[in-house]
C-alpha cells in the first residue's frame, strides 16, 4: 500500500487575504517595541539608557523563552474552541490587548520621586505577557502556513502576503504617528517641544498605542472569521470518503520535536533566521536613535523615514513571488543582503549624511529587509514540509534564537553607550552611525556565509 500522501490545497484570494490579517495586531505592536520603546523610555519617561535596554532585554527573554514552549504546547495540542492553532492565537490576542496599553503609559502607581529600578518592577509583568501574547500569536499564525497549502510557491505567496500586512501594519503606525506629531506641532510653537521628543509626548505615546490597539483587534477577528483551520485528521477523513483510492490514508511516522535536534539543516536555518531577525529588529530598533542623535533631524523624521523603508519594502512584497520563482529563493535572499549591506557601507561613509541623503538608504534598507525577512520564513516552510504536526515548535526554535540574540545585542549596545545620561553627548553622534553600520553590515556578512553552505547543502530533512 502506497503511503499517505497529503492531497494539494490551496486558497482563494480572499482566505488569502484575512489569513494575512492573522498577524496585523502584533504588527502594529512589534513596530512600536522596536521602533520607539528605548525613545519613550529614554527620552520620554527619563530613564537611563542602560535600564532602558534592561527593560527590552527582559521583554526579548521572555518573548525567546514563551517561543519554544508556545510552539511545543501547540503542537501537542489535540483541539481548541476554534481550533489547533487559532486557540492559540486568540489567547495571544487577548493577552497583548490587556498588556500593551500599561507599557507606553507611565507608571501609574509611582511619583516624581519613584527610584527607576521600582519603575522597572512596575513594567516587567505588563511586558511578560504581552511578550507571551505575542509569542502565542505569532507562533500559530506561521504554523498555519504549510498546513493550509502544500505548494512551495504558494507558501511564498502567502509568506509575501503576510509581510505586505506587515508592511502596512509599520505604515499604519508611522502615518498616525506622523499625524499626532504634526497635530501637536500646529497647537504648540515652542521649538523646543515640537523639534525634540521629551516628557510633554507622553499623550501622544498613549494616544498611538490605543488607536493601534483598536485597529489591530478589528483584524484579528477578521482572521478568526475568515480562515478555516482544517486538521491532518479531517484531511484523512475527507480522503476516506472521497474517489481516491490510489491513496492510503495511514499516516507517516510522526516527526517530533526531538527529530530536529538531530537536522544539520535545522541550526543552519536558526542561524539564517537569526541574523535576519538581528538585521530587521536591530536597524528598526536604533533607527529613530540614528535620526535624532547622529542626523540630528527634527523628531517628526522618527516617523517619516521608517515609513520610506516600509513602503519600499510593500513594493518589494508585492514583486517577491515572480522573482523568487525565476532565480530560486537563495538568489532572491542574496539580493536582499547585498541591498542591506550597501546601506551599511553608506551610513558608515557618509558621515554628514542630510535629510536629502537619508531617504535614498532608507530605501535600500526596507527593500533588504523585506527581502530576507520572506525569504527566510520561506525557506523555514520549506524545511518543515510534510511534518506540520511538529511545525510550531520549528517556529518557535527559531523565534528563540532571534529574540535571545536581540535582546542581547541591545543590551550590549546601551551598555556601550558613551553617555549613560538622558541627553546625548558628541560621542553619541559616531556612536549610533557605527552602531547601525555595524548591525546592517556586519551581521549582513555573516548571513552571506550561512547562506553559502546553504547552496552547498540545501536545506532538507536528510534523517528518519
Amino acid at each position: 500500500m502506497e503511503p499517505y500522501v497529503r492531497p494539494e490545497r490551496s486558497l482563494s484570494l480572499c482566505r488569502r487575504l484575512c489569513y494575512a490579517v492573522g498577524h496585523f495586531l502584533n504588527d502594529l505592536c512589534a513596530s512600536m517595541w522596536f521602533t520607539y520603546l528605548l525613545v519613550y523610555l529614554h527620552n520620554v519617561l527619563g530613564f537611563k539608557s542602560t535600564y532602558a535596554g534592561v527593560l527590552l532585554l527582559i521583554g526579548q527573554i521572555a518573548d525567546g523563552i514563551c517561543t519554544p514552549l508556545v510552539g511545543y504546547e501547540s503542537d501537542q495540542t489535540l483541539t481548541g474552541v476554534c481550533g489547533k492553532r487559532k486557540s492559540w492565537h486568540l489567547l495571544g490576542t487577548v493577552s497583548v490587548i490587556i498588556s500593551f496599553p500599561f507599557i507606553f503609559n507611565p507608571c501609574l502607581a509611582c511619583s516624581d520621586s519613584s527610584p527607576q529600578w521600582a519603575q522597572i518592577l512596575y513594567f516587567t509583568p505588563f511586558i511578560i505577557i504581552f511578550q507571551f501574547g505575542w509569542a502565542a500569536t505569532q507562533i500559530s499564525h506561521l504554523s498555519l502556513i504549510p498546513e493550509l497549502v502544500t505548494r512551495e510557491s504558494e507558501k511564498v505567496e502567502l509568506t509575501a502576503y503576510r509581510y505586505a500586512f506587515t508592511v502596512v501594519a509599520n505604515i499604519t503606525v508611522f502615518t498616525v504617528a506622523w499625524l499626532l506629531f504634526k497635530f501637536q506641532a500646529q497647537h504648540n510653537l515652542d521649538p523646543a517641544i515640537t523639534d525634540n521628543v521629551g516628557p510633554v509626548d507622553i499623550p501622544l505615546f498613549r494616544t498611538l498605542a490605543l488607536i493601534m490597539l483598536g485597529t489591530g483587534a478589528l483584524f484579528s477577528l477578521i482572521f478568526h472569521v475568515g480562515t478555516k483551520e482544517e486538521s491532518l485528521a479531517s484531511e484523512r477523513e475527507n480522503l476516506l470518503t472521497s474517489n481516491t483510492p490510489s491513496q492510503d490514508p495511514t499516516p507517516r511516522p510522526a516527526f517530533q520535536w526531538k527529530s530536529w535536534l538531530k537536522e544539520p539543516s535545522f541550526y543552519q536555518m536558526a542561524f539564517l533566521y537569526m541574523c535576519t531577525r538581528l538585521i530587521v529588529n536591530l536597524s528598526q530598533t536604533y533607527i529613530s536613535v540614528f535620526i535624532t542623535a547622529s542626523l540630528m533631524l527634527p523628531k517628526d523624521f522618527i516617523a517619516i523615514i521608517p515609513l520610506v523603508m516600509y513602503l519600499s519594502g510593500f513594493v518589494c512584497s508585492l514583486v517577491m513571488k515572480p522573482i523568487s520563482k525565476l532565480i530560486g529563493i537563495y538568489i532572491t535572499y542574496l539580493v536582499g543582503l547585498i541591498l542591506v549591506f550597501a546601506f551599511g557601507v553608506w551610513v558608515y561613509v557618509a558621515k554628514h549624511m542630510g535629510a536629502d541623503s537619508i531617504y535614498g538608504a532608507a530605501v535600500l534598507l526596507g527593500a533588504g529587509s523585506a527581502t530576507i525577512l520572506v525569504m527566510s520564513l520561506s525557506m523555514t516552510a520549506t524545511l518543515i514540509g510534510e511534518q506540520t504536526q511538529s511545525g510550531a515548535f520549528v517556529y518557535g526554535a527559531m523565534s528563540f534564537t532571534d529574540k535571545v540574540a536581540n535582546g542581547f545585542g541591545v543590551i550590549l549596545i546601551q551598555s556601550l553607550r558613551p553617555c549613560n545620561t538622558e541627553a546625548c553627548c558628541p560621542d553619541c553622534v559616531w556612536y549610533y552611525r557605527d552602531v547601525m553600520a555595524t548591525v546592517t553590515g556586519g551581521v549582513a556578512v555573516a548571513a552571506a556565509v550561512c547562506l553559502f553552505t546553504m547552496m552547498t547543502w540545501p536545506i532538507r530533512i536528510r534523517r528518519s
